[in-house]
């Protein structure tokens, strides 16, 4: 199954829509078989924009002062053998996995936390958890607005491989993000990349 995870959009902004960039958030996001949404989203016409692309859910950002069915607090999956759960502040992240599951996934024993926020991309495998923040599409590292990253995260019942995409460079503002990669297989880390480097294991 093919996810595509997109966070703090905070649309409208500068500009209204994510097509007002270029057609790389749309192409991306065709590619994918559900979406997820780390919050910050501001208005809900963001959602039905995603939802044109593929079904939607997402976690209630501090800036999402609306109603909508697509957004809880907390969004608990179970996907093809994998427990997935997203909230929209997970600072800090690099605090001990054990604190963050604790604090924000009580009693739900999660395989692969997702959280925003920060607008900074974040990948890694940490204490048998993967921990994803797909960053900002175009208001990445809190820079001025311009194509960012989001996060391609593809699950089968023994396989997990998550990535950074960086989604390419905007007219005078090069994109500030980092590409990443993990590779899991039967519960164990098995390739991993920073920049297209890898990283021993």
């Amino acid at each position: 199954m093919r996810i595509g995870l997109i966070s703090d959009t905070h649309l409208p902004s500068l500009i209204h829509s994510l097509d007002e960039l270029g057609p790389e958030v749309g192409e991306f996001l065709a590619s994918v078989e559900l979406i997820l949404h780390g919050g910050d989203i501001s208005r809900p016409s963001v959602l039905d924009w995603m939802q044109e692309y593929a079904p939607i859910r997402a976690a209630r950002g501090n800036h999402d002062v609306f109603e909508d069915d697509r957004v809880d607090d907390v969004v608990y999956l179970e996907l093809e053998g994998w427990r997935v759960a997203m909230a929209h502040d997970l600072r800090r992240e690099d605090r001990p996995m054990a604190d963050i599951i604790e604090r924000d996934f009580a009693g739900l024993d999660p395989d692969v936390v997702i959280g925003g926020d920060t607008h900074v991309e974040r990948l890694e495998y940490r204490d048998g958890v993967v921990l994803i923040n797909s960053g900002s599409p175009n208001l990445l590292h809190h820079k001025e607005t311009r194509l960012g990253t989001v996060a391609l995260l593809e699950l089968e019942p023994d396989r997990l491989h998550a990535e950074i995409v960086t989604l390419g460079h905007s007219d005078g503002s090069p994109n500030p993000g980092t590409p990443r990669h993990i590779e899991i297989v039967e519960r164990q880390l098995v390739a991993a990349t920073h920049n297209g480097q890898p990283i021993s294991l």
